[in-house]
């Protein structure tokens, strides 16, 4: 899942790439599909779960991508 502006630089709210083993891989593979990724700061969730380091990742993982976003 693609959320807020990611989801308009790539054109899409969802993305089936298959065969990605961990999260650095995802990122590899998004930086080479949307170079203008490389530029912007967003977050991975893994099943709903905010990550911040490398993560495995399996076949029915949900993983989304996450604008910057702040509240108050």
């Amino acid at each position: 899942m693609v959320f807020g502006q990611l989801s308009e630089i790539i054109n899409a709210s969802e993305l089936a790439l298959l065969a990605i083993n961990n999260t650095n891989e995802l990122n590899k593979i998004l930086f080479e599909l949307y170079p203008i990724l490389e530029e912007m700061k967003f977050t991975i969730a893994v099943n709903k779960k905010i990550i911040h380091e490398n993560t495995p990742l399996n076949h029915k993982d949900i993983v989304a991508l996450l604008p910057p976003f702040s509240g108050g």
